[in-house]
């Protein structure tokens, strides 16, 4: 099969460092593309008002829920399959994709039909204030659609890097971006629509992203199919993919709920200190998305390696991932803490609001060196299949150790526990990892 397939023939024997960054950048790329899009719907958003912002501050974290079902199902499947390619079984490659892309697009309806039904209770309990409420359920009804389409297109992105085709996840995730920074002047300014001029930009650019993908899928391009007659649940295939995948749901809910909670709990201090959380996090989110397309590009290659039990390329791959996701971390945390008066101001013009958000940017971002070495491991062990090690590292950071930070520094320090929340998690997270970290060297022995 190697010799049919180049993708796969780069990953069994191709230079680690190059093979690393082919399949690498062009993740890292497309989800920086897709973060900036949301900092620069933020910006346009901002310039109607403090409220506004507000608004999508309080409404953004639903997407991680529909995130978090593509993703389980996604990338879930991806490791398995990566395993399934590695040992010469395609055929039950096929059948896993078929099951996890139908399984995703079911639950993901199911879900928007309840989120639309519960919108306005689901808004208040996130920290909507009675100024911000009218604002966030006019953005929110067409979100939550557009957010069905995004479920269909993060399973789908996962499933095409899982066979070594990166590009295509790449090509439909910037088009997708470009396309919705484009039209969110149009529809926020030009056609005067506001904030559901920012809900319907996003729904338009993912169903374009979606069209991009079925034609990939469903033509002859693809080496892994997804037909309806593979659709056949199986508890065998569902158990592979979702003992992997399960953490990617835990973190993304867990996500978006400490993002939920961080709003819910800034908003006993005023509009402002919504907005300014919610601005914070989408910057945040800007140098994570490297990260996390980085290690899109690291999962195929190392779990097709150690699937086909090549523990010594498994052992170069993770070093050389380590070393370049760190450096990244480091350059990135120094940038925004120079810069985050300015990358506030940029952004809104309510000088309470960068107030807030310039102290929030420098705390948030003080221990992001760790977030590279954190997250190599957990994407790891996940490769490997061994979910429970790898699902405690993934959810950690951004969910198991933030939220209770959260609730416990909020009550003892106000709005300054709000905001050095994250950075206490990072601590929490980092000391964690270093004994898996032990461990899985000795295991597979990565000196």
């Amino acid at each position: 099969m190697s010799e049919k397939n180049p993708r796969i023939l780069m990953m069994e024997k191709g230079d680690i460092t190059k093979t690393l960054f082919k399949l690498g950048i062009p993740m890292v790329v497309s989800m920086l593309v897709t973060a900036l899009y949301n900092v620069v719907d933020t910006y346009f958003v901002s310039n109607l008002g403090t409220q506004q912002s507000g608004a999508v501050s309080v409404s953004f974290p639903l997407s991680f829920y529909f995130s978090g079902v593509g993703l389980t199902f996604g990338v879930g499947a991806s490791s398995y399959i990566s395993r399934l390619l590695g040992a010469k079984k395609s055929k039950e490659a096929n059948q896993v994709s078929s099951i996890a892309f139908y399984t995703a697009g079911i639950i993901g309806f199911v879900l928007m039909i309840i989120f639309l039904v519960f919108v306005e209770k689901i808004l208040i309990f996130m920290g909507a204030t009675e100024t911000i409420l009218p604002y966030a359920l006019e953005y929110s009804y067409t979100f939550i659609i557009s957010m069905f389409f995004s479920t269909i297109n993060v399973c789908s992105g996962n499933l095409a890097i899982a066979q070594g085709e990166a590009k295509v996840t790449l090509k439909a995730m910037i088009i997708g971006a470009i396309l919705n920074m484009i039209l969110d002047p149009i529809m926020i300014g030009s056609m005067n629509m506001g904030v559901k001029g920012a809900a319907l930009a996003t729904l338009v650019s993912q169903i374009i992203t979606t069209i991009i993908y079925f034609k990939f899928f469903f033509g002859k391009k693809s080496y892994v199919k997804m037909k309806w007659k593979e659709f056949k649940p199986s508890s065998e295939i569902y158990g592979e993919i979702i003992k992997v995948g399960i953490s990617m749901l835990l973190l993304q809910a867990l996500t978006g709920f400490s993002m939920s909670l961080i709003s819910r709990n800034a908003s006993a201090y005023g509009d402002a200190a919504v907005s300014a959380m919610g601005i914070v996090l989408r910057i945040v989110t800007l140098g994570i998305n490297v990260i996390f397309g980085f290690m899109k590009g690291y999962q195929p290659f190392v779990g097709y390696n150690y699937g086909a039990r090549n523990y010594e390329r498994v052992k170069d791959i993770t070093k050389n991932v380590i070393k370049w996701s760190t450096i990244y971390c480091i350059v990135w945390m120094v940038i925004v803490i120079l810069f985050s008066n300015s990358i506030m101001s940029i952004i809104i013009n309510d000088p309470e609001v960068i107030r807030i958000g310039t102290k929030a940017l420098k705390v948030n971002t003080a221990m992001f060196f760790t977030f590279g070495f954190q997250f190599t491991y957990a994407t790891l062990y996940l490769s490997m299949g061994k979910a429970l090690a790898g699902g405690i590292l993934n959810i950690g950071r951004q969910g198991l150790f933030l939220i209770p930070v959260v609730i416990i520094l909020t009550r003892l320090l106000a709005l300054n526990g709000v905001i050095y929340a994250q950075p206490v998690a990072d601590i929490i997270s980092t000391l964690i990892t270093i004994p898996l970290a032990i461990k899985v060297k000795n295991h597979l022995k990565i000196a």
